[in-house]
């Protein structure tokens, strides 16, 4: 490639070369429409997340767990479970005028004597006093105020109606913690993410302004980028929104910090491959017009390619029967698509209108800047030249595989949930609501699980649903069982045997917090051993379903796994094909893609260790490792593509070793330069204080930095030398290698030639 010296025999195709020429002819017109279709999806096109979804809306209601909470609502008319709780607690004990309150209070709501307090339906108080609510820890120390409104009431609803149940009626000594419960956590984490967003956005362009100023050591390449990249987001936000609208599919409003930092490393990955090849020509003194001709007719090819690939990989979600995940696949692959649409377009008519100036800084002493950029290649070249040597490189292979294998090794013991409350900073008013709560009760106090057996005539079996009650408090992971057995519950409240007979439920208090993985893999458990558990109380005629935050996590996280198989396989196929039609070969990217399955692996396995060995987590956030290795592999085909593109295109003139270690510097730094402002943009999601974004930035961040540092950097070169020829298979595109000394090539043994300044005409 002409970045690598004039050894370089690249020529673009006739079909490139007319692209560049027209984009460059009429650069100013590409500009003021990609100005104008801004402006015009701003003012005009609604959002994403414009409709109110979030991506707790998207649980199917499909889900058995939910309609078994249905068919109790029905059956019952009233609802056993609440995701709604007021919480009283005083560490040294409620006075018993307080607990007393409690009940006249809920009480009254029941009766109807507050309407003012819709959609409110009931209130019942759960107190830990003289342990006549099994599993209490402590002893009238607190208070649990449950609210339960109708099925069809909107979450921000709920909420709403609990905190002007509180404001109604609590007083300053009644010692009320909070709000707390799986329905106000869910509320607060679609607040937390947009109160984040303008922050995370604004970390995000400093840092990528910071690190492209750096490396081209110029302040105007970073404003070129991040003008590009604007342009991308707002049009993906807006488009999204409507295409949303349009087909009824919801969005939720947790991507939009994912789709910013998607877009800004994506598009800079873009403008850095641009900026790189229109440096390298400046430095051979070509004029303005020609240098960004040469850049896009060079890397054109290259970023569509790429970009069409990673659009494929994410878009390889719509094949899940997950709602979650089908929301997420055309939002990713819609960003990527807009990005890399722009990228070739706008990027290319800037560099024509900016020339020069768009790698200007206050340091204008060009001939020794070159000399330096030179002497860098030529010094990497020299690393390449040993990575691609054959004595070499099955080394690199083996010390590669080894030490990614030995990462991915905590993937044995991965462990998926579903977290609301705990996922909430420690801080948050409804966390510290539910802390107290659990030290009250137990952990699984706030989302118990409500489990009902239907048939014919079986409330009426009291001997048998007693059996039963007493079976299931003896199950691993129970805490406490409510149910038809407690005398405590007056009967006239019909709580637990529906009006008709024909159906009785109980109410399961887990030991472990409610939507983490121990407590989804007791419900697991529960649901396999159910049949013998009824049968066993002579109710072998009956069935049983599980509801409740945790039954529904269990369905969730089940799905989740179960869609692995088809997104694995769709992700793969999608990533393979690409690679196949771009190189025109099998070999070499089958090869690639088990690099990038090895850095994804890597990359989950030290994200388990991290959060579940180091920092003791309940398991992952169930779509984390889904969403992490999509993107992963979407991403690290850029690179793939990027990296091995032009060396498979100079190795139809050379040997393939050659070609690598004349390409690999400039693609290389490049690369490094691109991954590193990726892995920083996914990095500030951190800065989102909900678990799953902590998690999402430690993974994607590490798993881009070990694609590009590792995977691409040292393991795809050294692969493909040990592979050679062999690597273009079914074709014969690479010539074969001729049996003579492995000389280090001039690239590296020659001092660098020093370019005469000239004067660039505009």
């Amino acid at each position: 490639m002409d970045e690598a010296g004039p050894r370089s025999r690249w020529r673009p195709s006739w079909l490139l070369a007319a692209y560049a020429k027209v984009i460059v002819r009429l650069r100013w017109l590409v500009v003021l429409f990609w100005a104008a279709a801004t402006a015009a999806s701003v003012l005009y096109l609604p959002a994403v997340g414009a409709g109110g979804s979030d991506l707790n809306d998207l649980v199917s209601t499909d889900n058995p767990a939910i309609q078994s909470e249905l068919r109790s609502f029905e059956k019952f008319g009233f609802p056993l479970l609440s995701r709604v709780a007021v919480v009283q607690r005083n560490p040294e004990g409620l006075p018993v005028s307080t607990q007393t309150e409690a009940v006249a209070r809920a009480r009254a709501v029941t009766e109807g004597k507050h309407p003012d307090l819709k959609p409110i339906l009931a209130a019942a108080p759960v107190m830990n006093t003289m342990g006549l609510f099994p599993g209490s820890k402590e002893d009238s120390t607190t208070v649990i105020t449950l609210l339960f409104t109708a099925p069809d009431v909107s979450l921000a609803d709920q909420v709403e109606a609990a905190e002007k149940f509180v404001a109604a009626l609590y007083g300053p000594d009644d010692a009320v913690v909070g709000v707390t419960g799986s329905v106000p956590a869910r509320v607060e984490q679609g607040d937390l993410v947009l109160s984040s967003l303008p922050w995370l956005e604004t970390a995000t362009v400093v840092a990528a302004f910071l690190i492209i100023a750096i490396a081209f050591r110029s302040f105007v390449a970073p404003l070129l980028a991040l003008v590009v990249a604007g342009t991308a987001i707002l049009l993906t936000l807006h488009i999204g929104g409507a295409v949303a609208l349009r087909l009824g599919v919801p969005v939720p409003q947790e991507t939009q910090p994912l789709l910013v930092a998607l877009l800004l490393g994506v598009v800079t990955d873009y403008v850095v491959f641009y900026l790189s090849g229109v440096r390298a020509q400046f430095a051979q003194g070509a004029g303005r017009l020609p240098a960004a001709e040469h850049a896009t007719a060079r890397f054109t090819a290259i970023i569509v390619t790429a970009g069409l690939t990673a659009a494929a990989g994410t878009g390889a979600l719509i094949v899940a029967d997950s709602p979650a995940f089908r929301a997420f696949g055309p939002g990713m692959a819609l960003a990527v698509l807009v990005g890399m649409v722009v990228a070739v377009t706008l990027v290319p008519a800037l560099l024509a209108i900016l020339g020069p100036v768009a790698l200007w800084s206050r340091r204008r002493r060009s001939a020794p800047d070159i000399a330096e950029a030179e002497a860098e290649r030529t010094g990497s070249g020299r690393g390449a030249w040993l990575l691609t040597r054959r004595w070499f490189a099955p080394v690199v292979v083996l010390a590669c595989v080894g030490g990614l294998l030995a990462a991915a090794y905590p993937l044995r013991h991965i462990a998926l949930g579903v977290s609301f409350v705990e996922a909430l900073p420690t801080s948050h008013p409804a966390r510290q609501a539910a802390d107290q709560a659990e030290k009250g009760f137990v952990e699984g106090i706030l989302s118990p699980t409500e489990l009902m057996v239907e048939g014919p005539g079986v409330a009426a079996k009291k001997q048998q649903l007693l059996a039963l009650q007493r079976a299931l408090g003896q199950q691993p992971g129970v805490a406490a069982v409510v149910g038809p057995g407690d005398d405590a519950i007056p009967q006239e409240l019909a709580l637990f045997q529906a009006p008709d007979g024909t159906a009785a439920r109980y109410l399961l208090v887990l030991t472990d917090e409610a939507l983490g993985a121990r407590a989804v893999h007791t419900i697991t458990g529960l649901q396999d051993r159910l049949p013998g558990l009824l049968r066993d109380a002579g109710l072998a005629d009956t069935r049983a379903s599980l509801g409740g935050d945790t039954a529904i996590a269990d369905v969730i996280v089940d799905q989740t796994v179960s869609d692995l198989g088809r997104i694995a396989i769709a992700a793969l196929l999608a990533n393979l094909l690409f690679l196949v039609l771009y190189l025109r070969a099998l070999v070499a990217p089958v090869a690639l893609v088990i690099c990038s399955v090895l850095a994804i692996g890597a990359t989950l396995g030290l994200t388990t260790w991290l959060f579940q060995d180091v920092l003791g987590g309940d398991g992952l956030t169930f779509y984390v490792p889904f969403a992490v290795a999509v993107l992963l592999l979407a991403l690290g085909s850029d690179y793939n593509i990027f990296g091995v593109g032009p060396a498979w295109k100079e190795a139809r003139g050379r040997p393939l070793p050659e070609a690598l270690a004349i390409t690999l510097p400039h693609s290389a730094r490049a690369i490094r330069i691109a991954a590193f402002t990726l892995a920083v943009s996914f990095g500030l999601l951190v800065l989102v204080p909900l678990r799953p974004f902590q998690e999402l930035a430690f993974a994607l961040s590490v798993g881009i930095l070990i694609d590009a540092f590792i995977v691409r950097s040292l393991l795809a070169p050294a692969l493909l030398t040990v592979l050679g020829p062999a690597s273009a298979w079914p074709s014969r595109q690479l010539p074969p290698e001729e049996e003579t000394p492995e000389a280090e090539p001039a690239l590296a043994d020659s001092p660098p030639q020093q370019p005469t300044p000239v004067r660039v005409v505009e």
